[in-house]
């Protein structure tokens, strides 16, 4: 049974921090092209390390350039955002966080005590943006149906492959 609650919780963070991977999806609310008065959701995994809980209704993270930019496009046009995240250990859990972005550069974002940290380390690829989420509210459930996987590590910049783009 799935817990609805209005903050991001301490389990939730735990969650988060232990994490590889999240999903962020976002949807721009001022096209109509769906039966829902919605246009396409557009649904993007990420490196769970840059995800930044700030407090228990704010998070953020770090996106990088080399993929498309329709988070950032989303959040200008008012649309909803949701950040999934999942234990794909022993420990079944899947954590929802629904809320609202906004694309901010990294100088003026909530990450910005961050920056030099972020500069020093070799990143695969150069900052865009951070995108800043506030969180009204979350949703936990049991993560029964997620398979267990392993985690073998980051991709290198050789590994990351250039055929889709």
């Amino acid at each position: 049974m799935a817990i609805l609650l209005d903050h991001i919780t301490d389990e939730q963070v735990d969650l988060i921090q232990r994490s590889h991977v999240f999903f962020v999806a976002s949807a721009d609310s001022s096209l109509a092209e769906g039966p829902d008065g919605q246009g396409a959701v557009n649904l993007s995994p990420k490196g769970a390390a840059d995800l930044h809980v700030i407090d228990r209704n704010t998070l953020a993270y770090f996106d990088y350039s080399g993929s498309g930019n329709e988070t950032a496009r989303h959040a200008v046009n008012g649309g909803p955002v949701t950040v999934m995240i999942t234990s794909f250990d022993e420990d079944a859990a899947i954590v929802r966080l629904y809320g609202w972005a906004r694309a901010k550069p990294l100088e003026e974002s909530l990450l910005s005590s961050y920056a030099e940290e972020l500069r020093t380390k070799e990143m695969p690829t150069p900052e865009r943006q951070v995108i800043e989420i506030v969180v009204e509210r979350t949703q936990t459930s049991c993560g029964y149906g997620v398979p267990i996987y392993e985690y073998q590590g980051e991709r290198t910049v050789q590994q990351r492959g250039r055929r889709y783009k």
